[in-house]
């Protein structure tokens, strides 16, 4: 599928990747933790993202790297939505994600302008899956085994690829039954939620085979604990992701993986 309808428009996905550059607003982000808690910060950064060749700006609240605790709703949505509605009020065309797992953050976020909700529970909650077929925006529909305080403990599959792909199979059955379109969802195979390092290479190498339903592959490569271990980098990374079908990337740093991406001249 190479156009993803939105909330208020369609992104046609770019032949050589489309990027979402990551806004993290959160204190305790594993990178970038308390660098754009403000709401002037975050617009400066979204704005650098865009100059940067970000196609979609995917602003956090709550961070889901391994270990980490669970952030209540109201304390999520004291975080994002000031700086959500700045952003919004400033770049009125940019596409806008949300990463949130909480249905109530959601809602206030797609008031707010929001075009997408990046979910990391992968619409396992029915009344996240209810807002969304309600504002009719577009959805990220992440896999991930376990909750990010244990997922790491001892991640284990008996077919990491027919399982991530039933897990989809599953999630999309849902999604459609509360409403979603499918030309909404976008797809997410949870790289390092609930994975060792050896299951996220089979992931990559065989994404294809988890394109249920024609639907668009988002990876999320940046950063990751795991490239260290496979001695790799976020570029490299996810140009073999692309090779193997991945339509679009989430990363942080922008700049470098939109230059990897172009044609040379």
């Amino acid at each position: 599928m190479d156009v993803w309808k939105l909330r208020r428009s369609s992104l046609t996905l770019r032949a050589r990747g489309t990027i979402m550059g990551i806004l993290n607003v959160t204190p305790d982000s594993f990178s970038d933790g308390g660098q754009y808690a403000q709401p002037e910060a975050a617009l400066e950064h979204a704005r650098q993202l865009i100059a940067d060749g970000a196609d979609i700006i995917d602003l956090g609240g709550e961070s889901t790297r391994p270990g980490a605790r669970e952030v209540e709703a109201e304390e999520e949505q004291r975080r994002v939505l000031p700086a959500l509605r700045r952003v919004r009020q400033s770049l009125p065309a940019a596409i806008i994600s949300v990463d949130t797992r909480h249905p109530e953050v959601a809602r206030l976020a797609l008031e707010a302008g929001a075009d997408i909700i990046n979910d990391v529970g992968g619409l396992g909650d029915r009344t996240m899956r209810e807002v969304c077929a309600e504002f009719g925006c577009g959805v990220v529909l992440m896999h991930m085994q376990g909750e990010p305080s244990s997922m790491q403990l001892a991640p284990h599959y008996e077919d990491v690829v027919r399982e991530v792909r039933e897990f989809f199979q599953h999630r999309i059955r849902l999604a459609l039954e509360a409403g979603i379109e499918l030309s909404r969802i976008c797809l997410d195979p949870g790289i390092g939620f609930g994975k060792t390092a050896q299951h996220n290479l089979t992931l990559i190498r065989h994404l294809e085979e988890l394109r249920c339903e024609g639907l668009p592959i988002l990876v999320g490569l940046s950063r990751k604990r795991f490239l260290a271990q496979v001695h790799s980098d976020t570029v490299r990374m996810s140009l073999e992701a692309a090779q193997h079908g991945a339509q679009i990337h989430r990363v942080h740093d922008v700049a470098a993986l939109r230059a990897a991406l172009s044609p040379r001249a």
